[in-house]
């Protein structure tokens, strides 16, 4: 089975777009959280997202919706996020509140989470040069699919696999282009996955940034890629 992999979209929908015109034939589509934050089209994301994956799990950004204050150290952040609190219908705003912090798939031997995968770690993040720390979170898995980072990375550990699909939305390793990977669970270790970048029209969301009145710093970071 063929798996796209998407994480950290935060409501970039030029992004988003470009991703899944990118992604070649795929069987299903898991998404590793933050769909919403920073950017200014919260509302199409999640439509977009709900309607094209198999299953979303929640990040910090889709946990704190209705809490925007808790990231006020952060005005990126808390702007982003009440932009999404009043761009978000009831709906959207219930199926955000009700995404899991976990899932599994392909027959429960990948886990997917948006951070650190134990529970009491939920916000932890866990850099591609970290993933062999993992290797005692693998236990009957296969691999581990997470984002938080925004930064791509595969790394082999004992037993399988741990991946980021690098954030679709805003990346932060230096590189602007929109990550994604896809994944065949009928390969093994590092040799199952494939990661990509794309480039997207950052214009058109530097300029949606400016309307929908966001901090101008969201706008100058998605041409650095940091």
């Amino acid at each position: 089975m063929k798996v796209g992999l998407i994480s950290d979209v935060h409501a970039n929908l030029p992004a988003l777009e470009t991703v899944l015109d990118d992604m070649p034939a795929v069987d299903r589509i898991y998404c590793a959280g933050d769909v919403v934050g920073y950017n200014p089209w919260p509302a199409a994301c999640v439509e977009r997202v709900r309607d094209v994956a198999t299953a979303t799990v929640r990040g910090n950004h889709d946990r704190t919706v209705e809490t925007p204050e808790r990231y006020r150290g952060n005005r990126m952040a808390e702007a982003g996020l009440e932009h999404a609190k009043a761009s978000l219908s009831d709906d959207q705003r219930e199926w955000v509140d009700a995404l899991p912090r976990a899932e599994t798939f392909a027959g429960d031997r990948y886990l997917l989470v948006h951070s650190h995968p134990a529970a009491e770690r939920e916000d932890a993040y866990v850099y591609p040069e970290e993933f062999p720390t993992l290797d005692r979170h693998m236990g009957e898995y296969d691999g581990i699919v997470l984002g938080h980072t925004h930064v791509q990375g595969v790394r082999g550990v004992a037993g399988g696999v741990v991946l980021n699909p690098g954030s679709v939305g805003q990346p932060r390793d230096g590189d602007p282009r929109a990550g994604y990977a896809v994944l065949d669970t009928t390969a093994d270790g590092t040799d199952a996955v494939e990661t990509h970048r794309v480039s997207y029209d950052i214009d058109r969301v530097a300029e949606a940034v400016r309307e929908a009145d966001l901090p101008e710093t969201i706008a100058e970071r998605l041409y650095e890629g940091n």
